[in-house]
């Protein structure tokens, strides 16, 4: 988040303000709809409750930071996308802890794997702080101070934050390789189903409430793209790693990019109307 945060500037969420509605909207569909669509996916789908948790993790956790370049390759509302990331991103400390034990103390499946762990909301809360929010404050005031600094550590940074990810699919894959032999095309297609739902709800949401087209773009791409790195990070500190939890976020840091890339090589073909 450190990495992301030195690319932040007052100037976008001023300008991203400019367009207030866009920026509501997209809050409610990230941080509110989302958790409750993939409770009732959960319900439809009937998957097994660690893959259940997993996919209600990842749909607590905060927008994901590649979400913003996604949306100005898709030519979209880049500032908004930068706003509503950081929104999400402030308030997750307190949003992915509540989402998690809210939705899933009401699923039958998973609500005995939460008791099971003994989560505690306030450890997960300060863990998600240390790890996104400190991080985030941190990056923004080394742009706006020192912005020569910024700019030397943003290529490092990337390739960190790449290799890092990369590190956490590699543990999932070696610690759980006979679960994933198994449930390899169970995970593949509860992933592929359930990020295109997220995708669906953010272009639906947006186009009933009549968000300019850029913004559309924007709230389609940033509902769809989830911080799974930290849903990786947090499986590991407080479910030891659970094998269906950690192949689901693992393959949703996967399959959002290629989904992503690929819903902004479409649109990139044609300029937004505004």
């Amino acid at each position: 988040m450190f990495g992301i945060a030195l690319d932040l500037r007052l100037a976008d969420f001023r300008e991203a303000l400019r367009r207030p509605k866009a920026v509501i909207v997209g809050v409610i569909g990230q941080m509110l709809l989302l958790p409750a669509l993939s409770f009732l996916l959960i319900y439809l789908i009937k998957p097994a409750p660690s893959v259940a948790l997993g996919m209600l993790l990842v749909a607590a956790c905060p927008g994901g930071n590649i979400s913003n370049f996604i949306a100005y390759l898709a030519r979209a509302d880049v500032a908004v996308s930068i706003a509503l990331t950081a929104i999400s991103t402030l308030f997750a400390a307190v949003t992915t802890p509540f989402h998690l034990a809210f939705w899933g103390g009401l699923n039958e499946s998973t609500a005995p794997l939460l008791r099971e762990v003994a989560l505690d909301p306030v450890s997960l809360a300060a863990m998600i702080a240390l790890i996104l929010v400190g991080p985030l404050l941190v990056g923004m005031t080394v742009a706006a101070r020192l912005p020569a600094v910024a700019g030397r550590l943003k290529r490092p940074m990337r390739w960190f934050s790449i290799l890092a990810f990369a590190t956490f699919i590699a543990v999932a894959l070696a610690n759980n390789f006979d679960y994933f032999l198994e449930y390899v095309g169970v995970i593949f297609g509860v992933v592929a189903l359930h990020n295109s739902a997220a995708f669906l709800l953010g272009y639906v949401l947006a186009r009933v409430t009549r968000v300019p087209e850029p913004a559309r773009r924007t709230l389609t791409i940033e509902v769809g793209i989830q911080n799974t790195g930290l849903a990786l990070i947090l499986i590991f500190t407080f479910f030891d790693g659970l094998g269906g939890m950690a192949f689901i976020a693992a393959w949703w840091g996967v399959w959002h990019i290629i989904a992503g890339l690929s819903i902004a090589f479409l649109w990139s073909r044609r300029a937004a109307k505004a």
